[in-house]
């Protein structure tokens, strides 16, 4: 996935017994869909994180009541499982009142034009929909980030390609939201802000309607050892939701636990790491009175361990159940 953060990507798996759970537990009565979240687990080989959560289903009812959106990578869902798994398993999410959202490529080396990448990308989302997986949104991994680390290319290009990806999805998938993944500081405010804007008036000259969303990758690690040449800070990320508002973009924010392969390298690092880190990120960001349109809970640095149970500490679900209450449900101040 991402050149500059290594693979993060996850998959689905239930079991057929969920089909039979009562409504109280398949489905959920009240979410604030306002500021929805998204879960993303750990990715490991064969989706281990995903099986554990859906073969105990028991173990997170808690935490499902939490999230809105359930998102992969759709490569790692499409070459893990096969199409009775599938066809099992994806119907569910909708009993489970959650939607279905994929990082996808727009801009990549295997697909280094609009067309190119939307036509690998919609054969796997045909396949999931045919399966019975309702896409909600689809975002792009990086096409700016991509265009200039891997391409070489100028931001322009990147510009005229992610717009035509857009318009593509919107011509085949017109239900379905649509945004950027960028990482920061590795790109500045300004810079971020340009390529929507860039991609926005593209979009627009055709008649096509804007990003719905910028979902912002933050490395926060840069923040505490004072980077000086990706200078970056949380009142300046702040500034960047405020502008993407006035686009009328809502603002996306990843909390993980971006010093994780320090605190490994110098074998601090265990379970309670992600879930320290999720939380302080969370206080670092409510601390600037920032207050994302969308938040995502997402672990691509394998970790935590366990997925369940939603009960004991330092798993996955109880992560994400912890942070929810304290950061996206708090009362405004």
């Amino acid at each position: 996935m991402r050149a500059h953060t290594g693979s993060r990507a996850v998959a689905l798996c239930l079991i057929a017994v969920l089909t039979f759970l009562p409504p109280a537990i398949g489905q959920q009565a009240s979410k604030d869909a306002a500021r929805p979240v998204w879960m993303m687990p750990p990715w490991r080989a064969n989706g281990e994180a995903w099986r554990q959560l859906f073969e105990n289903p028991l173990a997170w009812v808690e935490t499902r009541k939490h999230i809105q959106v359930i998102g992969c990578a759709d490569h790692n869902l499409n070459r893990q499982f096969t199409d009775s798994e599938l066809r099992k398993w994806l119907p569910l999410l909708q009993q489970w009142g959650i939607k279905f959202g994929l990082e996808v490529g727009a801009i990549k080396e295997w697909g280094p034009t609009g067309e190119q990448a939307f036509a690998v990308g919609s054969k796997m989302w045909d396949r999931f929909e045919a399966l019975g997986g309702k896409i909600s949104a689809l975002a792009m991994d990086e096409p700016l980030c991509c265009t200039r680390q891997s391409l070489k290319k100028p931001d322009a290009y990147a510009i005229e390609q992610t717009a035509r990806f857009v318009q593509l999805v919107h011509q085949k998938y017109p239900d379905v939201s649509i945004g950027d993944v960028e990482p920061y500081p590795f790109l500045s405010r300004t810079e971020l802000l340009a390529f929507v804007d860039g991609v926005n008036a593209r979009l627009k000259s055709a008649g096509v309607r804007g990003l719905d969303f910028l979902r912002l990758d933050v490395d926060w690690n840069h923040f505490t050892i004072g980077n000086s040449i990706l200078p970056g800070n949380w009142p300046d990320v702040h500034k960047l939701e405020q502008e993407c508002r006035q686009r009328l973009v809502r603002f996306s924010l990843i909390y993980w636990d971006a010093d994780y392969d320090r605190m490994k390298q110098l074998s601090l690092a265990d379970d309670s790491s992600w879930y320290i880190g999720i939380m302080r990120q969370g206080a670092d960001y409510a601390f600037v009175d920032g207050s994302p349109d969308e938040y995502v809970v997402e672990s691509w640095v394998d970790a935590p361990s366990r997925s369940i149970p939603d009960s004991e500490p330092w798993t996955f679900t109880r992560s994400v159940l912890d942070f929810c209450k304290k950061y996206v449900e708090r009362k405004p101040h």
